[in-house]
């Protein structure tokens, strides 16, 4: 082989290898950078609180049945001016008190067989009004009460009484920070044992709130919210995203 075949030879040897190590090269800092973009965890924190609500709503239907719809109103009317005198006598303040509007319907003779005729046989006549109060007890104590109304004749069915927590939104605000700090603590003790750190959050995602009974354990994927309980348990998540250096 002449010099100058050889000296093509190894330049292309030459150029083989630089080809091969800058592929390495090339693919290391890829993997370094892939793995550098990949060194992050998630971790979901939580944080729940007991709270007491300190106020309350109660709803209160009754309805008359008469044969016209003149002394349908007229019942309605006067159970409404019965059922208002019951509320104030027991300590509701009239700003608390909004009756609904008065509502009706025909109701229909039957044949012998059941099937609807056009011929009307009455008329049903129906309101309510819902009651409010800034604690827990006055409703309660309402509504053990309310055989006072029945026994005037009127005609009517309660709702169970329904209780809030009146500053609900500034325990939420604080509860989410409350559980971005316990997933931050959670994601430090993941790394801990490799001897790495938790750096900045990357991302970060409220989950739904379960306000749910004290003792109760009920989850919803779309939140719960209890009413029927004065001690209550606010439970919040937050799932965050952190750089591990």
């Amino acid at each position: 082989m002449q010099i100058k075949d050889y000296q093509v030879v190894l330049l292309g040897v030459l150029i083989a290898l630089g080809s091969v190590c800058s592929t390495y090269i090339l693919s290391k800092g890829i993997i370094e950078f892939q793995k550098l973009q990949n060194q992050t965890i998630r971790v979901t924190g939580s944080a729940s609180q007991n709270v007491t609500s300190d106020s309350s709503s109660w709803n209160i239907d009754y309805r008359a049945i008469a044969p016209t719809l003149k002394e349908g109103y007229s019942k309605i009317n006067s159970d409404a001016v019965k059922i208002k005198k019951f509320l104030l006598e027991n300590g509701i303040d009239e700003k608390n008190i909004n009756f609904a509007s008065i509502g009706s319907y025909e109701n229909h003779k039957r044949t012998p067989n059941g099937n609807t005729t056009n011929e009307i046989e009455n008329y049903t006549v129906f309101q309510n009004v819902t009651i409010k109060a800034n604690d827990t007890e006055t409703l309660t104590n309402l509504s053990k009460k309310i055989d006072v109304l029945v026994n005037q004749d009127i005609n009517l069915t309660t709702g169970n009484i329904k209780y809030f927590v009146s500053n609900l939104d500034d325990i939420k605000v604080k509860m989410v920070g409350e559980a971005t700090k316990n997933a931050q603590d959670r994601a430090n003790s993941m790394v801990k044992a490799t001897n790495g750190k938790i750096g900045p959050i990357n991302s970060a995602k409220m989950g739904v709130f379960q306000i749910v009974p004290i003792d109760s354990t009920d989850v919803s994927d779309y939140g719960y919210n209890d009413t029927s309980s004065i001690e209550k348990k606010v439970v919040a998540t937050v799932t965050a995203t952190f750089t591990v250096k």
